[in-house]
């Protein structure tokens, strides 16, 4: 049956012809997870400042941290479009501490070891990395270096059979309770910026490697983040991932894999406030009726919910296009824009129709606008995003 027989077929799961029923499978499947294993517990995880591991264990055990992968890992070796899915879902939580920890793990961490590790790496870490009882972090922003991967201070020198890491990371998800980093660092301060940098394998533990600090952040309180220090931080040399000098990149190359998961988790937030605001307004009187029947809140909505089909669109064309082979940088930094913008519109909106309850800690569109400011910063701030459109146009 084809994408457009699906989409008219009677009782067809069907939502979009970019889906196959197997995509449709897993969001169901996702979205029964969100709702008896996600949403009546994380409210203790926002206090806690992290996901308890024994939840990504379960992820683990449902298939959800191998989408991508090689089935002789315990992967499902689905595309894109199962990315986007599993993102778009958690985006929908409501909890996006919970979604950012796991898409840290699977779609911007974790990949680097998948792409660039040798099969001795793989065959060691990937399993355990699937099944949720490794979890892993990547190791590149800092203090003075975020988009701008070339500024990176942090170094690596080999040393006979090891390497030592000097440098800081500062925002890393995942950084506190990490079990498995992937680091980014300099290994030849004379070669051109492009070709200076590697990634590196470091593990918990590793001597002259500490958490600095648990950072305290706005949003995404059921995310760890933690500023990480490497003094003298001694490393097998096997723990080089791919080749040395390749790892600039290995991190631009992934960035539109973490930019298309990025938009796709921020049109899932935007349109779970939608839905809940819809909830809101249809009950909450004022002057004697349902703030619904104001024009100007149901046209504000319906605009609003009319821009969050387009940036659905827009991502679910852009994961297309990635999932053929073709390249889409122009359309993934076109998404990473225009979603991280826009679910911050539809938040304001969203929490100004809940009033003076939607400023209260205690409601979910308060935390959900908390979350979604980091959206238009974080994997690529939208300024930075414009220029690569803009180089493109």
């Amino acid at each position: 049956m084809s994408a457009v027989e699906r989409i008219g077929a009677e009782g067809s799961p069907a939502r979009s012809p970019y889906f196959t029923e197997e995509h449709e499978a897993l969001r169901d499947q996702v979205r029964r997870f969100v709702e008896t294993e996600i949403k009546p517990h994380a409210h203790a995880w926002e206090e806690a400042g992290f996901v308890p591991r024994e939840v990504l264990r379960k992820m683990g055990s449902l298939g959800f941290l191998g989408i991508r992968y090689p089935a002789e890992y315990g992967g499902s070796e689905m595309d894109t479009m199962a990315t986007v899915v599993f993102a778009e879902e958690l985006g929908r939580s409501t909890f996006s501490g919970v979604a950012i920890t796991a898409l840290v793990h699977t779609d911007m961490a974790s990949v680097h070891i998948a792409n660039a590790g040798s099969k001795a790496q793989r065959d060691r870490l990937m399993p355990a990395i699937i099944a949720g009882e490794k979890i892993v972090a990547v190791a590149v922003t800092e203090p003075d270096a975020g988009s701008d991967v070339k500024g990176i201070r942090t170094t690596a020198r080999r040393e006979g059979d090891s390497y030592v890491l000097n440098g800081a990371k500062v925002y890393i998800t995942n950084g506190v309770h990490a079990d498995l980093y992937c680091v980014a660092a300099k290994t030849d301060l004379a070669a051109k910026p492009s070709q200076s940098v590697s990634i590196f394998l470091v593990e918990k533990g590793a001597p002259g490697f500490r958490v600095a600090r648990e950072l305290d952040k706005h949003g995404w309180r059921s995310s760890d983040t933690a500023e990480l220090v490497f003094e003298d931080c001694r490393i097998p040399a096997d723990n080089l991932l791919g080749q040395e000098g390749r790892g600039f990149y290995a991190i631009m190359s992934n960035f539109q894999n973490e930019r298309t998961v990025i938009g796709a988790m921020a049109m899932g937030e935007a349109q779970a406030a939608i839905d809940l605001t819809l909830d809101y307004v249809k009950t909450r009187k004022a002057f004697g009726a349902p703030l619904w029947d104001k024009q100007a809140i149901r046209q504000k909505l319906a605009m609003l919910a009319a821009k969050v089909e387009a940036g659905r669109q827009l991502v679910y064309h852009a994961a297309w296009l990635d999932a053929q082979g073709v390249d889409a940088t122009r359309e993934v930094s076109m998404v990473k824009a225009y979603c991280g913008e826009l679910v911050n519109e539809v938040m304001y909106a969203c929490l100004q129709f809940h009033g003076g309850m939607g400023y209260m800690r205690e409601s979910t569109i308060e935390r959900m606008t908390r979350d979604a400011r980091v959206q238009a910063i974080g994997g690529g701030a939208t300024e930075v995003m414009l220029e690569e459109v803009a180089k493109r146009l």
